[in-house]
């Protein structure tokens, strides 16, 4: 049997614009994560490669590219957290996605979690982690976290579908 898009079905070779195109198609939640570096500075940034790993034990993962000057300060860290950002918050993924903003904390409203970490107030959820394992594939480090403490909260998530935010009523 035949594919209707005829015996030549998908590509074989393409570039990485084109795989970025297609996965584009795939919506995805925002969160911030957030650790804090050995001298103490509060470091977080934006995710959407934010997955749950495993309910029993309480696992999540996420990646990091490995040219990101936070990766050592991951590599580093005993825990971690992840804020999952509603609608209507797509400044601060802005904010903590841009490379031009030096102080991404500065008149945020975050909150310390007893395990030392800043979390971001007002997340639809926010998951605190004990890294268990990291190691690198590709061209990204992959974390693995134990969760050792959450937080949830009612509305609606923000997404990320074809190069841009938006709520789930929107997507098309």
């Amino acid at each position: 049997m035949s594919s209707a898009r005829g015996p030549a079905w998908g590509q074989t070779e393409f570039e990485s614009k084109a795989l970025r195109h297609a996965l584009g198609r795939y919506p995805t939640g925002v969160a911030i994560v957030t650790t804090r570096s050995a001298d103490g500075r509060d470091i977080g940034l934006t995710i959407n490669s934010f997955a749950s790993l495993s309910l029993s034990p309480a696992l999540v993962l996420w990646s990091l590219v490995d040219r990101s000057p936070n990766l050592a300060a991951f590599q580093q860290a005993s825990h971690f957290a992840i804020s999952v950002l509603a609608h209507g918050q797509q400044d601060l993924a802005s904010r903590f996605a841009s490379p031009a903003v030096v102080d991404k904390f500065d008149q945020v409203a975050v909150c310390e979690a007893p395990e030392g970490v800043s979390v971001i107030d007002g997340a639809l959820a926010t998951l605190v982690c004990s890294t268990v394992k990291h190691h690198g594939e590709g061209d990204h480090e992959l974390f693995i976290g134990r969760v050792v403490r959450l937080d949830t909260r009612e509305g609606s998530p923000l997404v990320f579908h074809h190069g841009r935010f938006e709520s789930l009523l929107n997507l098309s």
